[in-house]
């Protein structure tokens, strides 16, 4: 799995400053993508080192760390994640520690359980919008507990 280009970014995740990883290799390819690059096999592989590396260098600025995409390797994403949230948590100590999000344009929860805050479900489909849209097909969730709960509402304003 690779990463094509991450930006900090605030809207996201509600509520979070966001360090945004744009993943290639999207299997998806929806009609209307913002980002149909991200359907090609390009960047730098996203292993454990440039993962802390990205959270190292934004540490104390970032609440969230999202995986945009991944849903050719929903496992590795899962991990990857885990990693992020326990290594900076163990490094910074931080508090709160960092939450993590997975934007995936599959139709349902992925099957990977992964310790996910946030999840973003649905292709983007042109004529519905994205999660600005009343219209979207696409759902935000926010983890509860052990439940979720749709805060894709959250957007519409």
């Amino acid at each position: 799995m690779k990463v094509a280009s991450y930006d900090i970014v605030f809207q996201e995740i509600p509520g979070e400053v966001t360090l945004a990883l744009n993943l290639s290799g999207c299997p998806c390819h929806c009609k209307g993508c913002h980002s149909p690059h991200l359907w090609e096999d390009t960047g730098e592989e996203l292993d454990e080192a440039l993962l802390d590396s990205l959270t190292g260098t934004y540490k104390g600025l970032i609440t969230c760390v999202a995986f945009m995409g991944g849903d050719q390797a929903p496992e590795e994403v899962a991990r990857l994640a885990a990693h992020a949230v326990n290594q900076q948590s163990a490094i910074s100590n931080q508090q709160p520690p960092l939450k993590a999000a997975w934007y995936s344009g599959r139709m349902k929860m992925p099957a990977a359980d992964g310790p996910f805050d946030y999840v973003k479900i649905g292709p983007y489909r042109e004529e519905l919008g994205g999660l600005k849209s009343e219209k979207t097909n696409q759902r935000l969730y926010k983890r509860i507990g052990s439940s979720w709960e749709d805060i894709t509402s959250s957007f519409w304003h």
